[in-house]
């Protein structure tokens, strides 16, 4: 919390100064893709709030390639832009355009990932603390299991990439000491709603047809929602014969809580743009360098925390 208090307090300071300078300021956005709707609502946020603040953004889709990150990089060095976002799809290979771009005196912010590079290579970075969320789910799962038995399937996020490593971590950390939860099943399915529905369909066969499952812990919401529509079709009813924790805090998560087929979510905050454009005009009107990392809240919702109001207010926000 006070990373954020720190940025907030630089960028109200620059305001003043530093938002006329911005106006008309080029941006690149290099956006991993729309494998989740999570990832749609970050890029539509991040266009709105470029509008409002008088930036032309730049915008490429990586479809979930690396090498295409890269080149739209590249392209944005070759532009002359004033400064990139960069969402990366993997967490290693990023050192040599990283250092292309200090190079050529163009500030770089990550949005919602990590790297695996030295931080000198970019300005700041714009996420959740992604551990945490894991451990947050994690905790909800053994306080809510208390000592029953628990086998618990997880699909993992895109494998290398910063999200997947991190809230397996987390999640691990969580259930550790708790003999009575294992996690008996892990395999990726891509951020992706379809990959999640196949994996899931793999592990109800893999378990006496979901029968020997206690909990699903998906790396995100998308893949949460594919995997209640596999237990559904297994004749089991999610939420309730297998337990559904995930992380994003998509309106679809909120529709299947409010009908009782997914039980809790780690919200993970769609408007990155927002800080990271703040840390940009801070920087830009005096050179001020902020913190390395400005961290977002990872609040927990269950279907105590009114889920049908939830999926109303998050709706339009373009997952």
């Amino acid at each position: 919390m006070k990373l954020n208090i720190l940025t907030m307090t630089t960028a109200a300071l620059a305001l003043s100064a530093g938002t006329a300078f911005a106006e008309g300021e080029v941006i690149g956005f290099s956006q991993i893709g729309s494998e989740s709707g999570w990832r749609a609502a970050e890029t539509t946020l991040t266009k709105s709030q470029a509008e409002e603040r008088g930036y032309q953004l730049q915008f490429s889709d990586a479809q979930q390639k690396q090498e295409n990150q890269i080149a739209a990089i590249r392209s944005f060095i070759a532009q002359g832009v004033d400064a990139i976002l960069l969402a990366p799809v993997v967490a290693t290979g990023w050192d040599s355009v990283l250092e292309e771009a200090r190079e050529a005196e163009i500030p770089v912010v990550l949005l919602d990932r990590q790297v695996d590079s030295s931080d000198d290579l970019y300005l700041t970075a714009v996420g959740s603390n992604l551990v945490h969320e894991g451990e947050v789910a994690g905790g909800w799962l053994a306080e809510t299991v208390g000592d029953q038995p628990c086998r618990i399937v997880e699909l993992q996020g895109t494998t290398g990439s910063s999200p997947a490593i991190d809230r397996k971590t987390g999640f691990e950390n969580a259930i550790k000491g708790h003999d009575n939860l294992e996690i008996v099943r892990s395999q990726t399915g891509d951020f992706t709603r379809a990959q999640g529905k196949e994996v899931m369909e793999s592990f109800l066969q893999a378990e006496n047809g979901g029968a020997d499952i206690c909990a699903l812990y998906a790396h995100n919401d998308d893949m949460a929602v594919g995997a209640i529509q596999a237990i559904k079709e297994a004749g089991l009813k999610p939420g309730e014969d297998i337990l559904v924790v995930s992380i994003d805090g998509v309106p679809d998560l909120f529709q299947a809580m409010a009908a009782g087929e997914a039980n809790a979510t780690v919200e993970l905050t769609p408007n990155m743009a927002g800080p990271a454009f703040d840390a940009l005009e801070a920087y830009w009107a005096d050179g001020t360098a902020p913190e390395k990392f400005i961290q977002t809240e990872s609040k927990l919702y269950t279907q105590a925390d009114d889920p049908a109001g939830e999926y109303e207010r998050r709706k339009g926000l373009g997952y």
